[in-house]
């Protein structure tokens, strides 16, 4: 149930300030007659060292917090400084969503859920015989196990860490029993992919451009991104323009914090609500 003093929450990251998640939070508790707060906590503006980030956590739970949404780069580094992990948050092995409750932290992964509802609404007819997935992060994690969930019969992960792709890639076959494998040769994996996902930051307001060589891209493949700020990202710009099915980041950004919202107040959200809220502030 909600504290009666009100609902305070924080989202962790960098480069965050073009953030949504406090518009459909707030916009949503307001909905539903709570005192719901939700600050930003970014550590570019604050300038803090990636160091900060267990006396970022500390100071949340002392100040009452009920929980905190983590973003890039953190979804991977706070793992180790939580009490305890979900089971969603423990398989995909990144936690975007923290619930604070009392003395004890709890890691959950939104992310998951979030991509694959946004997938399975806008994308519902693509071939998923071969998908290269960007990226293998926290987002990566995450989005991987959403396209497997949907269908991915085979998942090509490409990252400039290419052992961080690899760990990954064994981390689902060993889990999962997946099929999946690390890739360095992206030209390659495109070319024979049904489908392109970028998990990366690229295309972020502040880290600009695309994840993978335009000329790569073709008017067959389906082109999914996780970035939201902005919402026309350059990669699904240059997708649509050749064609392609494409499916922004708006949708994995609206689910998740559906999600995260249910955690943090104990209230069932409003999905359309949330998505109005949403859509209203991108063409605002």
């Amino acid at each position: 149930m909600p504290r009666p003093d009100g609902i305070t929450i924080g989202l962790v990251g960098r480069g965050i300030a073009a953030s949504l998640s406090p518009l459909m939070h707030e916009q949503e508790g307001a909905r539903q007659g709570l005192d719901y707060r939700y600050h930003l906590i970014d550590f570019d503006r604050l300038e803090l060292d990636d160091t900060s980030l267990p006396d970022i956590l500390a100071e949340a739970r002392d100040l009452g917090f009920a929980g905190l949404n983590v973003t890039y780069p953190f979804k991977q580094a706070i793992l180790p400084l939580l009490d305890d992990l979900a089971p969603d948050a423990a398989a995909i092995g990144a936690v975007n969503t923290v619930v604070l409750g009392g003395a004890r932290s709890v890691g959950h992964n939104t992310d998951c859920w979030g991509f694959a509802e946004s997938f399975r609404r806008d994308l519902p007819h693509v071939a998923r015989g071969r998908v290269l997935q960007l990226g293998s992060g926290g987002a990566g994690a995450a989005v991987s196990q959403a396209l497997l969930q949907c269908g991915a019969e085979r998942l090509d992960i490409y990252d400039t860490d290419a052992p961080r792709a690899e760990a990954l890639a064994e981390r689902l076959r060993r889990l999962l029993g997946a099929s999946a494998q690390a890739v360095t040769d992206v030209a390659s994996a495109a070319k024979g992919a049904d489908g392109i996902v970028n998990a990366t930051p690229v295309g972020m307001t502040r880290h600009p451009g695309l994840p993978i060589d335009a000329a790569l891209l073709e008017s067959r493949h389906w082109v999914a991104d996780v970035v939201y700020f902005p919402l026309e990202t350059e990669l699904v710009r240059h997708a649509r323009a050749l064609g392609c099915s494409v499916l922004s980041g708006g949708g994995m950004a609206v689910y998740q914090a559906v999600r995260a919202f249910e955690l943090f107040s104990g209230r069932q959200p409003d999905p359309v609500a949330m998505t109005a809220s949403f859509s209203a502030a991108v063409k605002a």
